[in-house]
């Protein structure tokens, strides 16, 4: 499927003096194919975010078969932007979502800085989605953009002026400098030096450890194995379900792990801390951590604590990979979406997201209301320690549920 129409022509002059040539134009795909030398091309933006790579996209999109929704947005036949989306039936509702939604830490879409930058961009943008309204109806219900930061890196979205509700989690970084000292002087260095030291000697005690950066293919399937494992033991004990229990979820990861990095940048490369002498060969703890440009985010990580839990193995890997990052030139770690404790004793920078949407039909219109009102009632739950224990249990029907903050996840 490809279809064009282009907005309609007022205030040409206009826009030609404030930097878009020509009307924006649309076009809708239903394939990724078509379009991957532009894509490639748009993704190298150092702040855009790695789940729109065409390569991410292609991953999830291989593994799981969606249907695709694919929007070109076009200045005097140039590409100005792409948003990916994968069209997600609940019941008759179909919505178009960022591909991979629900394993993103941030969404941005790919844009030209030139884009951007116009001052016409989201006026333009609103109009070119209402003369395809028609078109689209015939694909989707509702476009979503969940997990957008409407100021990224002090950048403004070029897609802000859409309705939009605010997300309940925020996602958390801390700045990287050539100076892992520095870093530290961030977050207390006094005490993240004290703890780091607690930590070497503890593992010192049971025969030493050591950092293991899995190289793509053989090595890091079978830690991403061992990771599944591990959250699935742990998801269990805290009495919630393994979001990583599908098996095309997990042949998804396994795609990315298996992708040699290029030119500095990796789809997942997995870390671990091993430990040495009587537990030799255990693996007290996993992150996976992907990067694009100077932006490394860490997707998930695991810990098996049945062995040197007192050294707090998973936040202690945490600390020798970022001063690893720190030396390779990262200037953003970035723990991901979702509050909890640990994120919030690394990262002074908290962000905020938003969901937001473009109702095509009154289905969709309907949807966006209910969208709006469920995000705010997660908000107001997750603000209250209480009340989001008491819904923990209900949900999952155990006696006692871990509170957030207890682990990476």
């Amino acid at each position: 499927m490809q279809l064009q129409i282009k907005a309609s022509g007022h205030g040409l002059a206009e826009e030609v003096a404030r930097g878009l040539p020509l009307p924006l134009a649309l076009r809708l795909h239903d394939r990724m194919e078509p379009l991957e030398a532009t894509w490639r091309a748009l993704e190298r933006e150092n702040g855009l975010s790695l789940h729109q790579s065409y390569d991410w996209c292609r991953a999830w999109v291989e593994t799981h078969g969606c249907p695709l929704l694919v929007v070109e947005g076009l200045c005097d036949d140039r590409t100005q932007f792409i948003l990916p989306f994968e069209v997600v039936r609940q019941g008759p509702l179909r919505t178009a979502r960022f591909i991979a939604t629900d394993f993103s830490n941030i969404n941005t879409g790919l844009y030209t800085e030139a884009f951007r930058a116009s001052s016409l961009s989201s006026q333009e943008f609103h109009r070119a989605l209402g003369d395809i309204r028609a078109a689209l109806a015939g694909a989707c219900d509702i476009l979503l953009f969940e997990r957008v930061p409407l100021d990224w890196r002090g950048r403004e979205s070029p897609f802000a002026g859409l309705p939009s509700v605010l997300n309940q989690n925020a996602s958390f970084q801390l700045e990287l400098f050539e100076s892992f000292e520095r870093t530290l002087e961030q977050i207390n260095a006094k005490r993240r030096r004290k703890r780091a030291r607690s930590s070497e000697r503890r593992l010192a005690a049971l025969g030493g450890h050591e950092h293991v950066v899995a190289e793509a293919g053989a090595e890091a399937r079978a830690l991403l194995d061992l990771f599944f494992h591990q959250k699935a033991a742990r998801f269990e004990a805290m009495g919630l379900p393994d979001v990583f229990r599908d098996e095309r979820t997990r042949d998804f990861f396994r795609r990315l792990v298996s992708t040699p990095a290029a030119d500095g940048n990796y789809l997942l490369q997995l870390h671990a801390l091993r430990l040495k002498g009587e537990h030799d060969g255990h693996i007290a703890a996993i992150t996976g951590l992907s990067r694009k440009g100077d932006h490394v985010i860490c997707q998930f990580g695991s810990i098996d604590d049945s062995v040197a839990a007192d050294a707090s193995p998973g936040d202690y890997l945490f600390h020798i990979a970022i001063e690893k990052l720190c030396e390779e030139g990262v200037r953003l770690f970035d723990f991901g979406i979702g509050d909890q404790l640990y994120k919030r004793s690394w990262c002074p920078i908290e962000t905020a997201q938003h969901d937001l949407f473009w109702p095509v039909t009154l289905a969709g219109r309907a949807a966006a209301t209910m969208h709006r009102a469920k995000a705010a009632t997660k908000r107001l739950i997750k603000q209250n320690p209480q009340v989001y224990s008491f819904v923990q249990r209900l949900r999952f029907g155990k006696a006692e549920v871990a509170s957030a903050g207890g682990e990476p996840d």
